[in-house]
């Protein structure tokens, strides 16, 4: 069985066991979130030893070089010598500027980094607190229209992260940001392609960045965005973008709830049969889809189906916290 040596102990791996089950089990600490490698919180370094591919997808080049990988997608095949990384690489400090209800249970959240920190409407960035809590967060924000960042945080039940934001965070209050992550997001070059924009929740947030951004950069194409929720006090900046709407004629925004009520201008139903109602056919169309993964992989692959190419769907799925 392979070893793992941290911190001057060394750790018995079990059979197809990770590096950060290993460590968990004999009740070390480590930095986790998602578990799946998405998020890339549980980030640590490797002095010696082969590291898997997988351990290192999705990492830029430079850590990838330095021996970063992702603890909770190494199951090591030969002995390795792990380490912490330095916080001061991965991460940075902001401070919180305000925060405003945008729904009954959705907050917006304001932020100033104290450093420069460039990044892609649509991308995520991890919050991080002390005792390693770790949430990962969609920036809606578009850097050529606002200074700050923006984040819309659902309140989860029990929830240790968004429950501090919505109940104890105060404009001053600081916090820890690891990224940007994530390739979800608008990238020139194709200004007529037709865009399709669907998202769950709080999985507007990079939608609304990456439409604006979108608008922003000239885009001319046709740009459609269907939100859904349960209920319509779900939805949120519904008026906002239907005056975005109202400005853009080549932008079309469809709020959708799955149960009905009295309510004008709200459609009605699952959110994937609205929208295929909306756009049976799209050929040649680019494709956002965020939000619970339980609507998102079913409409991934009928984007496909539809006649989205693979390389024209992008996805930031929401996971749950582990």
């Amino acid at each position: 069985m392979p070893e793992v040596t941290f911190e001057g102990n060394t750790y018995v791996c079990s059979e197809e066991e990770t590096v950060l089950e290993c460590l968990h089990r004999h009740d070390v600490s480590i930095a986790s979130s998602c578990l799946n490698g998405i998020c890339q919180s549980c980030i640590m370094q490797s002095g010696d030893g082969h590291l898997p591919e997988k351990a290192q997808s999705g990492l830029k080049d430079s850590w990838r070089s330095l021996g970063y990988f992702l603890a909770c997608q190494c199951r090591p095949t030969d002995s390795l010598q792990v380490a912490r990384v330095d916080s001061a690489e991965t991460k940075f400090r902001a401070t919180l500027t305000r925060i405003e209800p945008l729904s009954s249970t959705v907050i917006g959240v304001w932020m100033r980094p104290e450093l420069r920190f460039d990044y892609r409407p649509g991308q995520f960035v991890n919050f991080v607190r002390e005792g390693n809590l770790i949430r990962s967060y969609s920036i809606a924000s578009v850097p050529a229209l606002q200074d700050e960042l923006e984040f819309h945080v659902a309140l989860m039940p029990e929830g240790k992260m968004s429950g501090w934001l919505h109940d104890n965070a105060r404009a001053g209050d600081s916090l820890d940001l690891q990224g940007p992550l994530g390739s979800c997001f608008y990238v020139p070059g194709k200004s007529e392609q037709a865009l399709l924009l669907v998202g769950t929740g709080t999985g507007l947030a990079p939608l609304y960045g990456i439409v604006r951004d979108a608008l922003e950069a000239g885009h001319t194409g046709p740009i459609h965005l269907l939100h859904g929720a349960l209920e319509v006090r779900g939805l949120y900046l519904v008026d906002v973008l239907r005056q975005l709407a109202l400005e853009h004629d080549n932008f079309t925004y469809t709020p959708c709830a799955l149960r009905t009520a009295e309510e004008q201008a709200i459609e009605y139903g699952d959110i994937s049969e609205l929208t295929f109602n909306h756009h049976p056919q799209l050929k040649g169309w680019r494709a956002y889809l965020c939000g619970h993964p339980d609507t998102i992989k079913p409409l991934q692959k009928k984007c496909f189906l539809a006649g989205v190419s693979m390389s024209d769907i992008l996805v930031d799925v929401f996971l749950p916290a582990q």
